[in-house]
């Protein structure tokens, strides 16, 4: 057995999703139909922004990050699925299972950040309405965007050059349609207490404190409304938080229920299920969500579609 940095391997094999071989031509179809929905969604989104004056505001410079993350983030993934699909040895090389897994996390974690950034913007619309231009001022909000794209790179490096550090022998199918971590530990013929000890310490400051920070910020938005509860207050506060708290629910509660909510009888089932939601339905809802429940992105579809768009 050869030990080191280097692998004995040269690719591994992606088991996939547990599709029947009957009924697998109609799952290519369905996902390589949301994955087109997903691209030309996210790209709605992030061109309507460009577009229209109105939109060049910080919760749509946020959105529209947000909007590019969910693109990227199902391409990422959902290539390398399809094509797995149709192939009948679905692989893929050690150098691209490192890269896919760096992305997946960048994009992943990316998506935690923004998140967190449009919450301090809704807290702060809502809360100091007055401040709001004071306070989101450009600087600012440029340097959350760029904090987040940071933070979120030296993360997925120091994932994967630690996990570049491990060695991999006989065994090389990854029960999994991608190039999951925790698979790929489970896989390694080294020591990876190192890896599992950072995984534990980065995810409660990757996932937990930024969960939190959105829980304080919606938390001070309900106490500040109910100090002068009225109905229109109170429709504002929703229509002004429904779309992100919709996506907070999506991006969150599919993680929860992976990582929250172990279940010992079909685990990898289970798994397989739950990233599908997270990593293929989650970027292709996130449009809708912000289309159909946003006057704002609404309006500027309209006035693009009439050509009465505003130009920056």
């Amino acid at each position: 057995m050869k030990m080191g940095n280097q692998s004995v391997i040269s690719e591994f094999l992606l088991l996939g999703l547990p599709i029947e071989p009957e009924l697998r031509d109609q799952f290519y179809a369905l996902f390589l139909l949301v994955y087109v929905t997903t691209i030309l969604g996210n790209l709605l989104i992030i061109v309507l922004i460009r577009l229209d004056s109105r939109l060049h505001t910080p919760m749509y410079l946020f959105l529209s990050n947000l909007s590019f993350s969910d693109l990227c983030f199902s391409s990422v993934t959902m290539p390398n699925l399809l094509q797995n699909m149709q192939s009948q040895v679905p692989s893929i090389p050690y150098a691209g299972c490192l890269t896919q897994m760096y992305f997946f996390l960048f994009f992943g974690d990316l998506e935690s950040f923004l998140l967190v950034a449009m919450a301090y913007d809704r807290y702060v619309a809502i809360c100091f309405p007055l401040h709001y231009t004071t306070i989101m001022s450009p600087k600012l909000c440029l340097s959350l965007v760029v904090l987040s794209w940071v933070l979120t790179t030296a993360h997925a490096m120091l994932h994967t050059l630690l996990m570049a550090k491990l060695s991999f022998c006989a065994d090389n199918i990854i029960p999994h349609f991608f190039c999951d971590m925790s698979a790929l530990l489970k896989l390694a013929c080294s020591d990876t207490r190192i890896n599992e000890l950072v995984i534990f310490i980065m995810g409660g400051l990757i996932l937990v404190i930024p969960f939190l920070l959105i829980v304080m910020s919606y938390a001070r938005i309900v106490s500040s409304i109910l100090r002068v509860p009225s109905a229109r207050g109170i429709r504002k506060a929703f229509s002004t938080c429904g779309s992100h708290l919709s996506v907070v629910s999506l991006f969150y509660g599919t993680i929860i229920g992976l990582y929250l909510c172990p279940s010992d009888n079909n685990s990898t089932v289970k798994e397989t299920v739950m990233a599908v939601m997270y990593t293929v339905v989650t970027p292709m809802l996130n449009p809708f969500i912000y289309s159909l429940r946003n006057r704002d992105i609404k309006g500027a579809l309209g006035r693009v579609l009439t050509g009465k768009r505003a130009l920056a």
